[in-house]
């Protein structure tokens, strides 16, 4: 349990890469950590382009909105990652949403990313979520079919530089028993 610990606590949002590129057998290593990742009554709702073009990351880092902190890191990364969620799979039984919140893609997709990221971590990898974009375009980027949404991009590479733990709450400060 020590060793999950550790990966967790020392995972950082890298914005910054060194030239290195990233072979496949830690990609597939990567993938593979990640296939395993939990979804809603297992519909596996993820969908995952792997971007080496240069254009085609150039492209991408177009549709990030003004004062993104990781456009650089959007062609500077050897690759980026566009994780893609299927509508409408996530969170509905034979075509109805049960509960209140309905779409469960991105929960899903959320567990999905952060084991992607921990599994390259882990590797000596660095990567950053970037959410901060106009999806719309970047959907156009990658030609992503109806029925499907972009919802992060992930540039993953080597890191050039890491960073100290942000400051972090103390759990006697979020968790609460038999009531909020």
């Amino acid at each position: 349990m020590s060793d999950i610990m550790e990966v967790i606590k020392a995972r950082r949002s890298i914005r910054t890469y060194e030239g290195k590129d990233v072979p496949e057998e830690k990609l597939n290593a990567i993938f593979e950590a990640a296939r395993w990742s939990p979804s809603w009554a297992n519909t596996q709702c993820w969908e995952l382009v792997v971007i080496r073009d240069k254009t085609i990351k150039e492209n991408m880092r177009e549709t990030l909105l003004p004062k993104n902190p990781a456009a650089n890191a959007i062609t500077q990364a050897p690759v980026l990652l566009a994780v893609c969620g299927k509508l409408k799979s996530s969170g509905f039984y034979n075509g109805v949403a049960p509960t209140k919140f309905a779409d469960w893609f991105m929960f899903d997709l959320g567990i999905f990313t952060q084991t992607l990221c921990l599994a390259a971590h882990e590797l000596g990898l660095g990567t950053v979520v970037v959410g901060l974009l106009d999806h719309d375009k970047a959907n156009n980027v990658i030609n992503v079919p109806d029925g499907y949404e972009l919802v992060v991009l992930i540039p993953l590479g080597y890191p050039a530089k890491s960073s100290s733990a942000p400051k972090r709450r103390e759990s006697i400060e979020f968790v609460h028993y038999n009531a909020f």
